[in-house]
């Protein structure tokens, strides 16, 4: 990983600690708004830590960060744009009606008693069928999340179970990037990988929905009543009409069929954007403001803000009004800049060896299975703490653990699964992380707000655990049939 010298654990884990102390001052200050700008100038400074223990010290060449940044940062590019694109859905979805009909309908068939455990089956069935947790968050989390609104059950709640369920069906899919990934950074064949998963992935689903069917007991008790509010107020503002659901099921036509996701959502923002034009002129009329321009162009000027801006529609009730608000492509921003921040601070870990030298220690302890497992998911989850992305998480974690795996003797599969079970899942309760970062952001819920909620993401890695430590379906060679290359 590096040509220089390993810097000594306890050296490594300086900018750790450091990063970790500014997050919580910035954090304790600064709150919901964290992501704002304070969370930036601490991974910048844990960064600087880094890089000046790194070339005073260690004597590692600037130029080795530069080149380990770069690399980073164009790994990270189409996640960029689709961050944006993402932006630019939202707020089409919304102003042209799509999530507002979903609402206006949703609210009346689904029941507040099982809600949740409702909208954590619809958010795994689409994330199965789709194989991106983020399209799924972002299309129909975002109408579920206005939907448990209208329910009266908490917001916390309601993210917890949707992104439980994203998350399920996004490590589960075969059309996944993090599980072809995880399948093809050890050599293990996709479907097998899949296969194995279900393993610890079944019990962990079946926990999490047992919790959110019990738990919807405990909610909506005043539903009635934000049910009549909402559905009063969206039909007084929006077209509802029942033709605005042409825009999804085109979109899932086009995910069914394979087709990357960046062009599905920008195709999707579109095929929403003419269906504003067309359901409802007079909210982007509103929104453009401007009593001096004709027709045409107020229309045009409401849907690029659309696009691109925030967005306010009135609709007499304040909850409602915060709800159907938007933040478009420019919303995206404050993520984006945590993103590069994030990404920098990765690279530079890496480049500097500190990585490394951590990982070492953790290796160290493995004595067993369960030892083995446990450390493997204890570096997925502690790499997606320090590098602030998923992809780099599961990739280093199959590089470091693929020799020690072979040499104790046991399958690949069983690596892969465990990166998935940890790097994964866990990348979305990190809120410097890529995945942290950008669901809170979809969906207006902090993520230490609903981190607590998210049952399926706090068990796969203790439940992959519980079955290394039962031994259950995990063969291991014979010691001399084993290779120590």
């Amino acid at each position: 990983m590096t040509e220089h010298k390993t810097p000594h654990p306890l050296v490594a884990a300086i900018p750790i600690v450091v990063l970790i102390g500014l997050l919580i001052i910035v954090i304790s200050l600064f709150g919901s708004d964290s992501l704002s700008g304070g969370s930036q100038i601490a991974l910048l400074i844990g960064l600087a830590v880094c890089v000046t223990i790194s070339m005073t010290v260690y004597h590692v060449p600037w130029k080795t960060f530069e080149r380990q940044m770069c690399k980073t940062l164009g790994d990270v590019s189409v996640t960029l744009l689709i961050l944006l694109t993402v932006g630019m859905l939202s707020g089409s979805w919304m102003i042209s009606g799509i999530v507002p009909t979903l609402i206006y309908y949703g609210v009346q068939i689904l029941s507040p008693k099982f809600f949740l455990v409702s909208a954590c089956v619809i958010c795994a069935l689409v994330s199965l069928l789709s194989g991106s947790s983020w399209t799924t968050v972002a299309t129909i989390g975002v109408a579920l999340l206005g939907i448990g609104h209208a329910l009266g059950v908490s917001e916390a709640w309601t993210a917890g179970a949707i992104i439980s369920g994203a998350y399920f069906g996004d490590k589960m899919s075969p059309l996944s990037d993090t599980t072809i990934l995880a399948s093809s950074s050890v050599g293990v064949d996709i479907f097998e990988h899949i296969r194995y998963m279900v393993i610890t992935t079944t019990p962990s689903i079946l926990i999490t929905l047992i919790i959110f069917l019990l738990a919807g007991f405990g909610h909506g008790n005043d539903g009635a009543l934000h049910v009549e509010q909402y559905t009063q107020g969206l039909s007084a503002t929006f077209n509802i009409s029942a033709w605005t659901l042409l825009v999804p099921i085109i979109t899932g036509i086009l995910i069914a069929k394979k087709v990357p996701s960046l062009i599905v959502l920008f195709a999707s923002s579109i095929m929403a954007g003419i269906t504003a034009l067309i359901l409802q002129p007079h909210i982007l009329t509103q929104i453009a403001a401007d009593a001096s321009l004709s027709t045409p162009a107020a229309l045009a000027k409401g849907l690029a803000i659309t696009f691109y801006g925030a967005t306010a529609v009135q609709t007499g009730f304040d909850a409602l009004n915060d709800l159907v608000s938007t933040g478009g492509m420019a919303g995206m921003l404050n993520t984006i800049w945590l993103i590069i921040c994030a990404m920098c601070y990765g690279a530079a870990m890496v480049a500097s060896g500190m990585i490394e030298s951590i990982t070492r220690v953790i290796i160290s302890f493995v004595r067993t299975r369960l030892s083995l497992v446990s450390s493997t998911v204890g570096t997925g989850i502690f790499l997606n703490l320090t590098t602030g992305d998923q992809f780099i998480s599961i990739v280093l974690t199959a590089d470091i653990f693929r020799n020690v795996f072979k040499t104790e003797g046991y399958e690949a599969r069983l690596l892969s699964r465990t990166c998935e079970d940890a790097a994964t899942v866990t990348s979305v309760l990190v809120p410097w992380n890529t995945c942290g970062m950008t669901q809170a952001t979809v969906l207006g819920v902090p993520t230490l707000t609903y981190l607590p909620y998210c049952f399926f993401n706090l068990i796969s890695p203790l439940m992959t655990i519980l079955v290394a430590a039962i031994g259950w379906k995990i063969k291991r060679q014979r010691p001399d049939t084993v290779s120590t290359s």
